[in-house]
């Protein structure tokens, strides 16, 4: 009697059925055994960065690729700075008319044709012939020669000048130039820094940095501070020069650095666009920069370091009568917290904020007054000139790298006096007649 065909299908199944939950188990076996030791044999791999990670720190830019070359930036920048060269007639020595001493100064050089001669950098603003630049770098000159990109050279002469922000705007006598264009973004922290001028009188050279630090105050340089800090090198003959970013735009005008050698240590500071178009404007436009005053004399709060806590705000030590603070109400010992919202952190940003406030200008402070908070509504007054006072000379010197060489005038030496005049004369006819005898 034959077998089914379903009864031949089940006995090959029974017997296959040993070896296939072998096999099964074999490899059970098999992965277990290379996953434990996966974890000890595993190969170090370096950190890969996500594409969203590399979007976030690509420069910014056109495009997606990494910046490579800043020729663009440069190519477009550099024909709007300008090398500025200023002579300063020297005074005639009082006894230049002595044949004797006259003798002795031609001896030793032409001292009556003699003068000094500075160098320094300008940004073209305009194209009808406006250039800024630092007001120490032509401070005195008698006169001013521009160098240009292309070859060229003109006589230039004073628009105006604002010691008080070490700007200074001068005028060519010609037209068609190319202006620089001003960045309209603030600046940041990071940003590309590129510093054209004339260093040393070298010819037109660029260096490259970032920004350092914004808003810098507090350097003792100018009487309104807020510098752009940058490591770019600047070198004396960069003062008046531009700072671009790397598209090529005016991000301010290179006018100190911080240096114990008196060439570049890392340190740079710039005059920023915004301050740099005030006083360019108004310098074009009246000859002069009328700032805004409150008529007050202040002191920050004084601060502990070791309370966390934060102290805000400026002290009212003196109101001065018929001043913009007076008028207003404001009385000595009054602590200032903001200013049109504008939180003021220190002395100085309250200085800072005024002084870029035309006359005229409607302020809403609100202050602290017998532990009571009030509001007052000031009129800013013009600012008046400052009283001379006698205290060292600021001497802008490029030899210091372009920070100010505090002078002495009490350390000049005194007037020579007759009697010592008549024995230097003395002297020199012997060493004449010595030198004639030998000859």
């Amino acid at each position: 009697m034959s077998s089914s065909p379903n009864t031949t299908d089940k006995a090959a199944f029974v017997k296959w059925l040993p070896w296939v939950l072998l096999l099964i188990v074999i490899a059970a076996f098999v992965w277990l055994f290379t996953s434990m030791r996966a974890p000890s044999e595993a190969k170090w791999e370096k950190p890969v960065t996500t594409t969203v990670e590399q979007q976030a720190s690509a420069p910014i830019a056109g495009s997606a690729e990494p910046i490579s070359s800043y020729h663009n930036a440069v190519a477009r920048a550099s024909q709007s700075v300008v090398n500025i060269y200023t002579t300063q007639a020297m005074e005639e020595h009082p006894y230049i008319d002595d044949p004797v001493l006259r003798r002795f100064f031609e001896f030793h050089g032409d001292q009556e044709n003699q003068g000094a001669t500075n160098l320094g950098s300008g940004v073209i603003v305009s194209q009808d012939g406006y250039i800024v630049t630092n007001a120490h770098v032509i401070e005195k000159a008698d006169e001013i020669t521009v160098a240009f990109n292309d070859g060229r050279k003109s006589r230039a002469r004073i628009v105006g000048t604002d010691p008080d922000s070490d700007l200074a705007v001068i005028k060519v006598d010609m037209t068609g130039l190319t202006p620089l264009g001003f960045r309209e973004a603030p600046s940041r922290v990071g940003d590309i820094a590129l510093a054209i001028g004339n260093p040393f009188g070298v010819g037109q050279t660029v260096t490259q940095g970032i920004i350092s630090a914004t808003g810098r105050t507090g350097l003792g340089v100018n009487k309104f501070e807020d510098f752009i800090q940058t490591d770019a090198a600047i070198n004396p003959g960069n003062s008046g020069g531009a700072l671009v970013d790397a598209y090529g735009e005016l991000v301010g005008i290179n006018t100190v650095i911080f240096s114990r050698s008196g060439g570049s240590m890392g340190i740079g500071f710039a005059i920023p666009t915004a301050l740099v178009e005030q006083v360019m404007n108004a310098l074009i436009k009246d000859g002069r920069v009328s700032r805004g005053w409150l008529g007050i004399e202040i002191q920050s709060q004084m601060r502990d370091p070791t309370v966390l806590e934060t102290s805000t705000g400026v002290e009212v030590l003196k109101v001065i009568p018929q001043g913009s603070a007076a008028k207003s109400g404001l009385k000595v010992g009054d602590v200032i917290l903001s200013i049109d919202g504008v939180e003021m952190t220190d002395d100085n940003t309250l200085v800072q904020y005024v002084a870029r406030k035309p006359p005229n200008t409607e302020l809403h402070a609100q202050i602290l007054r017998n532990g009571k908070s009030k509001q007052v509504k000031i009129i800013l007054m013009e600012r008046p000139p400052q009283e001379e006072v006698e205290q060292p000379t600021i001497i802008h010197d490029e030899s210091f790298g372009g920070l100010p060489n505090y002078h002495d005038d009490s350390q000049d030496a005194p007037p020579m006096s007759e009697e010592e005049r008549l024995r230097q004369r003395e002297e020199l006819l012997k060493l004449f007649e010595k030198n004639a005898a030998t000859q």
